[in-house]
């Protein structure tokens, strides 16, 4: 699919094409629309939808198809994991530090550059609106892992996360799915399926099922834990 073929979205007029028509095959693979903004407004109408942005200059949006995915009543964590997440070595706290956890995952040594200065700004104001949250682990007062993302009724997309002493990310992520259980959500995105969300139980499903449940989900009247 051609480049000139992606839809152009203006600022100020938040709507999406139907996530369905995203662009197949190549580099371009699940690039739904360019342009726009990163206003509140446009990103509870992105996520609820079941499409989110890649990168600035341009702003792209995506939807994927398969979509990645960690099962809420997830079993697969690894052994070590649950072990380790039992001695609890790190204090968790939620929404404590949402930018400065974000400031953290655009300076780890991987790609996420997309995570840039607009970005940072934008989802502030997303989590000043009630809709991005963060998790932290804390070691003797100094943050040393945590990730963030977006809830939308009972749905959590998780965006990135960080880690500056060895499992506190992979703790993080953990203890955060069984508080979203506990708290009813029904659906974690992960967008893409990496080996490390692979190794911690995430999986592909299709386009189609995923909206099917994210309608359900995003339906249900749940909060992010505190």
């Amino acid at each position: 699919m051609r480049e000139q073929q992606i839809p152009a979205l203006l600022p100020r007029e938040p709507w999406f094409p139907d996530p369905n028509a995203a662009a197949t095959g190549g580099d371009l693979d699940g690039l739904l629309a360019i342009g726009g903004d990163l206003s509140v407004e446009r990103l509870h109408l992105a996520y609820q939808s079941g499409i989110f942005p890649w990168t600035v200059n341009p702003i792209t949006w995506w939807s994927p198809d398969p979509r990645g995915i960690i099962p809420i009543d997830n079993d697969a964590w690894p052994r070590s994991l649950r072990k380790l997440a039992r001695r609890k070595p790190f204090e968790i706290t939620f929404d404590r530090a949402f930018e400065d956890v974000m400031t953290q995952c655009a300076a780890q040594p991987r790609p996420g550059a997309w995570i840039g200065a607009e970005f940072i700004a934008a989802y502030t104001d997303f989590h000043k609106a009630g809709h991005a949250h963060s998790i932290e682990c804390w070691d003797n007062g100094e943050l040393v892992g945590g990730l963030y993302g977006v809830a939308i009724g009972g749905m959590f997309a998780g965006e990135s996360m960080f880690h500056t002493k060895s499992n506190a990310s992979k703790i993080a992520l953990y203890e955060l799915m069984n508080h979203l259980h506990k708290a009813g959500f029904q659906l974690f995105d992960t967008q893409i399926v990496t080996d490390t969300t692979k190794g911690l139980g995430a999986i592909d499903v299709s386009r189609s099922e995923y909206q099917r449940m994210l309608i359900e989900a995003v339906g249900l009247s749940v909060e992010f834990p505190r």
